[in-house]
């Protein structure tokens, strides 16, 4: 008789070495835990966690504690109802179609490429450092229209502000780090939000300033605490997702020379690697009421812990779901960056991630500059990184040779 495992405990050693040893044994045993370290119920499989983003019963409620000291104020992920729909709709033309397409793509793309000339006559790059955590703040800092030269200060804040939401074990240090690089930020963005309503530009931090639907305009907190949201979500995402893409190519060279060789292929590998390496591993909700899962009931004002991760290798809903496969047949790339997406990656529903199409564009725009730029990629020592994180997770080294032939 087959004896079952014991509980996986999420704030382990063991589980921040490998989580999807540690989700399988949830899934397969603990479909609804209790954890007891964060005094939260753990979600793990596709079915429960797709519920758990898009039933109206499950609330962002938990955000007023695990956002809102870092960010300053209220932002996007906490509201609900017609708060949130007109906020959203103020902020998310900047974030799809043509605006986005005409106004920002060049910013990305002049941002890549100015990194990857940083290193361009180099034999060796660690990604990690040199691009791929530095492409999204700095796109974000020029679509703010600030100060390119804080591109260091803003990397500075936003590594504390990410620190501070990834905080499971509650480290007074890096909470403490985390606030204090909110205010920072705050501080610094208060004198310049006075600038831009009395003069605006084509910025999107006059946007913001100067955006009105159904009569409601945001107000200085509601800025900046959007802006640091965007910092940590927008930058955490396509930081991770560009390295993670990366290296689940290069481990598997068939599938990395269909790309090189169809550049078409890139969204569908980026959306296989959300699917099969989140870089965002868990999201919270809070229910407003009792409800019935697949291994039991989480009370009302429970905390919840959506494994991502987890529920994006449900066998139940992925075929050889370990595998990381571009050509796979049960994930939809059309569908992958909206709503609509068959992974979990950017959440669902009402709450899917603002800034998917942005992230899709920086990592399409990085991806194929870097191909353009180092056709001959390799790793540098001849073996894959792993990855590091339980909150979010990817490698936080990835030493590239960037030319054939090179020592």
């Amino acid at each position: 008789m087959t004896s079952i495992p014991q509980p996986p405990d999420i704030l382990s050693p063991e589980f921040a070495i490998d989580p999807y040893s540690a989700y399988r044994v949830l899934r397969e045993h603990y479909p609804l835990l209790h954890h007891k370290g964060t005094d939260s119920y753990l979600l793990s499989r596709y079915e429960d966690v797709e519920r758990a983003f898009r039933e109206p019963v499950f609330t962002s409620d938990n955000y007023s504690w695990q956002l809102e000291p870092v960010h300053g104020g209220r932002t996007l992920p906490q509201m609900s109802g017609r708060e949130h729909a007109v906020r959203r709709a103020l902020v998310a033309p900047a974030f799809r179609g043509r605006e986005l397409r005409e106004t920002f793509l060049p910013l990305i793309e002049r941002n890549a490429r100015e990194l990857i000339d940083a290193f361009r006559g180099a034999e060796e790059v660690d990604l990690v450092a040199q691009f791929a955590t530095r492409l999204p703040i700095n796109v974000i800092v020029d679509m703010l229209g600030l100060d390119r030269a804080d591109h260091d200060r803003f990397h500075g804040w936003y590594t504390a502000v990410v620190a501070f939401i990834s905080n499971l074990a509650q480290d007074p240090g890096i909470a403490a780090a985390g606030r204090h690089a909110g205010d920072e930020l705050a501080a610094y963005l208060h004198p310049i939000i006075r600038e831009r309503r009395a003069a605006p530009g084509d910025d999107l931090l006059s946007r913001l300033c100067t955006a009105e639907v159904e009569g409601v305009r945001m107000t200085d907190q509601d800025i900046t605490s959007f802006v640091s949201l965007l910092l940590s979500a927008g930058g955490e995402t396509s930081d991770k997702a560009i390295a993670l893409l990366v290296r689940n190519l290069l481990a598997h060279p068939n599938q990395w020379a269909a790309v090189r060789a169809d550049r078409s292929l890139i969204p569908v590998a980026f959306a296989e690697t959300l699917r099969h390496t989140p870089p965002v591993q868990m999201i919270m909700r809070q229910p407003a009421e009792d409800v019935r899962l697949s291994g039991g009931t989480v009370p009302a004002g429970a905390t919840v812990v959506c494994l991502i991760g987890a529920a994006n290798r449900d066998p139940r809903q992925y075929f050889e779901p370990d595998a990381f496969d571009v050509f796979r047949t049960d994930l939809n790339p059309d569908s992958a960056f909206s709503a609509a997406a068959q992974h979990i990656a950017f959440g669902l529903g009402r709450h899917f991630c603002v800034g998917a199409l942005l992230a899709r564009a920086e990592v399409e725009t990085g991806i194929n500059q870097l191909l353009d730029a180092f056709p001959d990629l390799r790793f540098a020592d001849g073996t894959a990184p792993g990855d590091a994180g339980v909150f979010t997770r990817g490698p936080q080294q990835l030493r590239l040779r960037l030319r054939a032939g090179a020592p």
